[in-house]
């Protein structure tokens, strides 16, 4: 029995436990309760480690330790502790993300040892709607992505990346873990996109989490020449009519403060705000 506060790794046998921790936050949880749906609390399959944070033998607080750093309902004394671990550890994760308030406390005690950050996001308003707009006509062109379609969708999908966090997902190992992420999302049936006369990709939108609770639409891009168009509502509207209608009661995304544009789209489409989350880019 652990009766004092403790951190620990989680093993296969608290799946139920750590679920239960998820659960009280579905749609802020919802990128890490799909992946441990999927692959329970195996580091090697779930991609890290899961730690668990304990207050008088009650597993209360998680933090997701792979390629993304995440608290999970994290009080301040979880995320001092989920520090230390981390500072142990030394940093493998390309980024800190999560709750804004938690993921700066996080950053504020982890910057002396692994700053500086190539960029911070402080506030990146969280939204949701749970309903297709009455007003705005999803975009009938927008459809599944199908499975031999992946080299139409990849230039793309590396596009957005580039242009929303700044660097290529193919540096490194030359871009086969993302090429597997984007083919694991075309595989289930959660990439979308509206494709020209001349077959290239003119708006494209992902359902990168899913649970039987929320679902988190990501990788939103219209291609440059035809910004302004006013594609974006109608596409938004068709991929959310996808997502609540064969995935989730509830559709999620985290967007930049700083992006004007489309907080304004996501609004027009019915997504309110309801919290924020904040991301460390190394």
């Amino acid at each position: 029995m652990l009766t004092q506060t403790t951190t620990r790794v989680l093993e296969p046998s608290d799946l139920d436990a750590a679920l239960a921790v998820l659960d009280r936050e579905p749609v802020v949880n919802a990128f890490v309760t799909s992946r441990v749906q999927i692959a329970g609390l195996d580091p090697w399959r779930l991609g890290g480690e899961m730690w668990g944070w304990y207050e008088d033998g009650m597993l209360t607080s998680l933090c997701y330790a792979g390629a993304n750093l995440v608290p999970i309902c994290a009080t301040p004394r979880a995320v001092r502790a989920f520090a230390d671990r981390a500072r142990r550890a030394g940093r493998r994760c390309s980024s800190i993300v999560g709750p804004a308030e938690a993921t700066a406390q996080l950053w504020r005690l982890l910057e002396p040892n692994w700053g500086p950050a190539r960029e911070v996001r402080p506030h990146q308003p969280l939204m949701v709607t749970d309903r297709v707009p009455s007003d705005i006509a999803p975009d009938p062109y927008v459809r599944r992505i199908r499975k031999d379609e992946m080299e139409t969708i990849m230039p793309a999908c590396v596009a957005m990346f580039t242009e929303e966090v700044g660097i290529s997902p193919l540096a490194g190992d030359g871009g086969l873990l993302y090429q597997a992420r984007v083919a694991e999302l075309v595989g289930s049936g959660r990439s979308f996109a509206r494709l020209g006369h001349d077959g290239r990709v003119i708006f494209k939108a992902e359902i990168g989490a899913a649970t039987s609770q929320a679902c988190q639409i990501q990788g939103v891009w219209v291609a440059p020449e035809y910004r302004g168009q006013g594609l974006a509502a109608p596409g938004m509207a068709a991929v959310l009519r996808y997502a609540l209608a064969d995935v989730a009661p509830v559709a999620s995304l985290y967007v930049n403060d700083f992006n004007t544009a489309a907080r304004r789209t996501y609004q027009r489409v019915g997504f309110q705000e309801i919290g924020a989350f904040m991301s460390v880019l190394f």
